[in-house]
């Protein structure tokens, strides 16, 4: 009988994305050329034995691969311990932090909101067995230690502080984590979604929203779109959303490339260049538009939110604001921020955009 994972790689459909194991640099005829961590999506099996036929998500190129050399790309699992920072442990005092720095470890961190001073906050680090408090200060929408270093969020002054000594007595080498948090840096590097910041080119800003810029761009040859999101709050609150788009896998909702923290969080998409479809609609006219193409976007639009159906995913926020149109002028479903799980738990209090919502939706949440 055959184990479970090689079962697993004798049935990967079309459309299922992979993360490569190592680097290919000698392809053999029709095979393709490939480095270690590059994302591949399956095109269909191979009449090779144990090879399937793959699309290289930067490149475009297509060949044949192996299937032992890669592996599933993973979708992430909801749950709500997940932190892009497992290290802050919230309102505790300073002799609760040294407790939790023990035993004493050089490097070894903690971040705490200041009771002393609400509004701000405080970077522990161990170091030389003991532990020193540094006040981080909270100015002009802006993070400080020492007047000189300036940061959007918690989470840049964290990026900083590990590759640099600055003005503390250490290098920040080990985070405390918060006792159940797991770290969704970890986690989204192990499955495959967290991309490399220094291969992307950010272009012309495309949008503002609420709570952040989108930019157009270019990552490894591709051009994207990137939704920046600086505010640390913020981005954890958008960790939800990153998590329901690894799960998302057709051809009319907006696909995810992958996720970057550096400055902020960085949320990377295909780019739709024709933008949202309520302005596409405004901006042409219904007149231009004809009768067939809203067809069209009709079905693309049902499509999409078929298939979320079947994931027993609910979106929550269905509107002709967060359908985007590709250049080719297929409607794509986006902005999955409010997108819930089914289950039969009792409903929770997230907001709900009443105007837009079904009305047999509404009969079981709470408003």
């Amino acid at each position: 009988m055959l184990p479970s994972s090689l079962m697993a790689k004798m049935s990967w459909a079309a459309g299922t994305q992979c993360v490569a194991k190592g680097d290919h640099k000698k392809p053999k005829p029709e095979e393709l050329c490939y480095h270690k961590g590059d994302i591949l999506t399956i095109i269909h099996t191979s009449t090779k034995k144990g090879f399937y036929r793959v699309r290289h998500n930067s490149s475009g190129e297509e060949g044949l691969i192996n299937s032992t050399n890669v592996r599933e790309r993973e979708a992430l699992r909801v749950d709500p311990g997940l932190s892009f920072m497992p290290w802050f442990h919230g309102k505790i005092s300073g002799p609760e932090a040294v407790c939790k720095l023990q035993p004493a470890e050089d490097g070894l961190f903690l971040v705490r909101e200041s009771i002393r001073h609400p509004g701000d906050y405080v970077l522990c680090v161990s170091v030389s067995r003991d532990v020193v408090h540094y006040r981080v200060i909270y100015q002009d929408n802006k993070l400080t230690i020492d007047n000189t270093q300036f940061f959007y969020n918690l989470i840049d002054m964290i990026e900083f502080y590990s590759r640099n000594k600055g003005s503390i007595a250490t290098t920040l080498l080990k985070p405390k984590q918060k006792h159940g948090s797991k770290s969704a840096e970890l986690e989204l590097s192990k499955s495959g979604w967290l991309l490399d910041i220094t291969k992307l080119k950010l272009g012309e800003n495309i949008g503002e929203g609420e709570f952040g810029a989108v930019y157009e761009g270019e990552y490894l040859g591709q051009q994207v779109a990137v939704k920046t999101i600086k505010c640390d709050v913020t981005a954890q609150a958008f960790l939800q959303e990153t998590t329901v788009m690894t799960k998302l896998q057709h051809k009319n909702l907006v696909r995810l490339l992958g996720v970057m923290l550096h400055k902020g969080l960085h949320i990377v998409t295909e780019l739709m260049t024709k933008g949202n479809l309520v302005n596409f609609l405004r901006t042409r006219g219904r007149s231009v538009v004809n009768s067939v193409q809203l067809l069209h976007f009709a079905l693309d639009v049902c499509e999409g939110m078929e298939y979320l159906e079947s994931k027993k995913l609910i979106h929550r926020d269905l509107a002709a604001r967060n359908v985007l149109v590709s250049d080719d002028s297929v409607a794509k479903v986006s902005d999955f921020g409010l997108t819930k799980v089914v289950s039969k738990a009792k409903s929770d209090n997230a907001k709900l955009p009443v105007k837009w919502t079904a009305p047999e939706a509404l009969k079981k949440e709470k408003l």
